[in-house]
């Protein structure tokens, strides 16, 4: 068995951009959406990702992404990629990632894991990440 470390922390967003690339009348709209974030807690340091969201008219969606995060996790610094997926529901984003194989560098090489996130309409998130490093 794999020795995982458990990280948790907080996302605050910084900026927030949507760009929608399709419409359709009576269908969900097709948005892209540019976001940069600080991370605080188990895992310090900035974000940034592109999210591909299907946005229904009742303000539901569906969302995923791909997001590099730049800093640290406990004492290793470095960058990797976390792949993320979610839904908007009423108030409440919330989803599950995971650490893109391959994807870290510096002391993060090597670096695996998964997790999630859950926010009140994207701001203040809290997260958390189940790690390990591949030997």
């Amino acid at each position: 068995m794999t020795n995982r470390t458990k990280a948790v922390g907080r996302i605050e967003v910084k900026s927030y951009v949507p760009t929608p690339y399709d419409e359709l009348d009576g269908g969900p709209k097709l948005v892209a959406i540019d976001v940069t974030e600080t991370f605080t807690g188990d895992i310090q340091g900035e974000g940034a990702v592109r999210f591909l969201q299907a946005m229904n008219a009742d303000g539901s969606a569906s969302f995923c992404g791909i997001e590099r995060v730049k800093g640290q996790i406990g004492k290793r610094q470095g960058t990797f990629l976390l792949q993320d997926e979610g839904t908007v529901k009423g108030k409440t984003v919330s989803g599950t990632w995971f650490v893109i194989p391959g994807s870290g560098t510096g002391d993060l090489k090597g670096l695996r894991g998964e997790g999630g996130f859950s926010a009140d309409l994207g701001q203040n998130a809290t997260i958390h990440l189940d790690y390990w490093f591949e030997g």
